[in-house]
């Protein structure tokens, strides 16, 4: 774990909405990650994007030091203005080798959530990682660091009770949201249709709500969404035409730029001058703070519910302790295969070198005593050639596994 380093933008140093400046739009991230590699002798990386937090996992021989940091944020372009340049440095937390690898597991496993305890932080890691393989930003390092994520994950979820009665940000919000005693045939526009809409969608749907329309960027995944709630489904680019007016409206998007601006919730409102309800749980917020000044309405978003959230810590304390030691095991256990993934690949020219030697043998030293033979001969030979390749291919790699394990 020599070159692995994760540079992390938290809610725990970071208020929300300086956090949300840092969230990159998924059309531009893969040319952001790209300078990275190309500018900043980056190997494997991948972005992590979430409600509260933003993190780049990666693999490098440079010093992660303050310059190192600034750098890595200038290349990324996020046209920061000075002052959050500087804060961002300032408040920035730096892991690197087995550090490193002890924060992503810890944030798996939700450790490091503003619940602790909610299982979307691992999918939300999964998807991030996968976006990012497919890509080409990643290869067999990371790989086997994503493996053992997902096995530590999985393990802390089934032998612990940390999320025994899970507590997420979904789960407040719905709460939030079960509190105003909205009645069950209330309109609901839905705007973005990841995980986190589909998450609160369902609690709607389980609470006999029932009046939905899905707006997103891919009227595809709309068009998902919106049959498993029995609702319409829109392109996101008639949002501000919509005319059928609204109780709630639910916004969770990966935009960088207000989707909800003021003149979008006029015309949504088309008259209506009741007080409504917004859910908002993207960071950046998709609604545009003149929409909460100016108009009446209830706004629930991430930063009202940290309060609830710190509680939810204190509850689940005993957890914590049973998660870390899984944590611990899998860090010795990762070391090892870390190391005979190392002698695998030192020893991946072998069975080639057997190859050509057999050829040379066959071929070449004993061409004339081999032509020689009668048929039945012949084959027995190679019968036993084959049999000795695969012995000399397979028997190294087995003994050097062997005395590794002894020597731990």
């Amino acid at each position: 774990m020599e070159y692995l380093k994760i540079i992390a933008f938290t809610h725990k140093q970071i208020d929300l909405k300086s956090l949300g400046k840092l969230v990159i739009c998924e059309h531009t991230l893969d040319d952001r990650l790209r300078n990275i590699q190309s500018e900043l002798g980056v190997k494997e990386i991948f972005y992590v994007g979430t409600c509260n937090r933003v993190e780049f996992v990666f693999t490098s021989s440079q010093n992660l030091d303050k310059d190192f940091i600034h750098r890595f944020l200038t290349v990324l372009d996020m046209g920061l203005p000075e002052q959050y340049m500087e804060q961002f440095i300032a408040n920035v937390s730096a892991y690197e080798q087995i550090e490193a690898f002890n924060h992503l597991l810890r944030t798996s496993c939700s450790l490091e959530s503003l619940v602790v305890g909610e299982k979307e932080i691992l999918a939300q890691i999964r998807k991030a990682y996968e976006a990012c393989r497919v890509a080409g930003f990643t290869g067999d390092y990371m790989r086997m660091i994503m493996n053992r994520v997902v096995k530590t994950a999985k393990e802390v979820y089934t032998h612990t009770n940390i999320s025994k009665n899970p507590v997420s940000v979904v789960s407040l919000a719905y709460r939030k949201l079960r509190d105003l005693k909205m009645c069950a045939n209330s309109r609901l526009l839905i705007i973005g249709a990841g995980e986190t809409n589909k998450n609160i969608a369902q609690y709607l749907k389980k609470h006999k709500y029932s009046n939905f329309s899905v707006f997103n960027r891919s009227v595809e995944n709309a068009e998902v969404l919106a049959k498993d709630l029995n609702g319409k489904a829109y392109p996101l680019t008639e949002l501000e035409n919509f005319k059928e007016g609204f109780d709630v409206i639910i916004t969770c998007t990966g935009a960088t730029e207000p989707i909800i601006t003021e003149e979008i919730y006029t015309k949504l409102l088309n008259g209506d001058t009741g007080k409504k309800v917004i859910v908002d749980l993207a960071i950046p917020n998709d609604t545009a703070p003149a929409v909460v000044k100016n108009f009446p309405l209830h706004f629930i978003e991430v930063e009202s519910l940290k309060e609830i959230a710190r509680k939810n810590i204190q509850e689940r304390y005993d957890e914590l302790v049973n998660a870390e030691h899984i944590i611990d095991e899998n860090i010795k256990d990762f070391e090892l295969v870390l190391r005979q993934r190392k002698i695998e690949i030192a020893m991946s020219g072998v069975p080639q070198k057997i190859k050509e030697i057999k050829h040379t043998a066959i071929n070449g030293v004993f061409a004339d005593e081999i032509n020689g033979l009668d048929e039945q001969s012949r084959l027995v030979l190679e019968r036993v050639m084959n049999y000795m390749e695969k012995k000399y291919i397979s028997v190294p790699m087995v003994m050097a596994k062997e005395i590794l394990v002894k020597n731990s």
